[in-house]
């Protein structure tokens, strides 16, 4: 699956999410830097298929189909969107997605997941409490139990604090597993990867988007 998104933006002239073009396909983790409250959520929505652009466009595997995109990419943790809500407790969250992956979402199998997961320990703590890795593998295993679910757009998870080395590996160890991954975040984030990231994030303007790209991850 590749996903394109060309000269896409929202708003007069770009206010809300200035034009954009990126790309991200399966078997690759791709960052995107987008400052400000509302565009990371704005540009994950568009690129999941869930907001049209007012200007650009969008494809998927070379054509325009908004409910393919919506079916085949899950938008994961963005704010006042898909993020789950704070004092939901985390077995809560489990529970709640597994129901949406249509599978048995009983307590046996809450605790059963969250044990696979190595996430017992946190099981009656609110979400909102979750260490910021163990949120961001929880949300993301969770999405790919979906039936169809090939790429995940994962929004904002510098919010939540953390060593953003550690999402970004999540990223690209999904990537490895052939999922197409696109992560917006922002620049502090970038700098952070870009100090040790063997495909170092670009250095231009700050809502440029610029992908990262390894496949043989150790």
């Amino acid at each position: 699956m590749r996903v394109e998104l060309t000269d896409v933006s929202k708003g007069k002239n770009g206010l809300i999410l200035e034009p954009t073009t990126l790309s991200f396909r399966t078997g690759e983790a791709t960052f995107a830097r987008a400052e400000t409250e509302q565009r990371p959520t704005v540009l994950g929505l568009i690129a999941s298929g869930r907001m049209k652009p007012d200007t650009g466009t969008v494809h998927i595997d070379g054509g325009v189909d908004n409910r393919a995109m919506r079916r085949h990419v899950a938008l994961i943790d963005a704010p006042d969107v898909s993020e789950p809500a704070s004092d939901v407790t985390v077995a809560g969250v489990v529970a709640e997605e597994l129901m949406f992956a249509g599978r048995p979402s009983h307590l046996f199998a809450v605790n059963r997941t969250l044990d696979d997961l190595g996430l017992s320990s946190i099981s009656r703590n609110a979400i909102s409490t979750a260490p910021p890795t163990q949120r961001v593998r929880l949300l993301t295993e969770l999405a790919v139990l979906r039936k169809d679910v090939t790429g995940l757009v994962l929004v904002s998870p510098d919010r939540h604090g953390g060593d953003p080395l550690e999402w970004w590996t999540i990223a690209r160890h999904l990537a490895a597993r052939d999922y197409a991954i696109l992560v917006i975040a922002g620049d502090a984030s970038a700098t952070a990867i870009n100090a040790t990231a063997d495909a170092p994030v670009s250095e231009n303007a700050t809502d440029e988007l610029v992908p990262l790209f390894q496949k043989d991850w150790t």
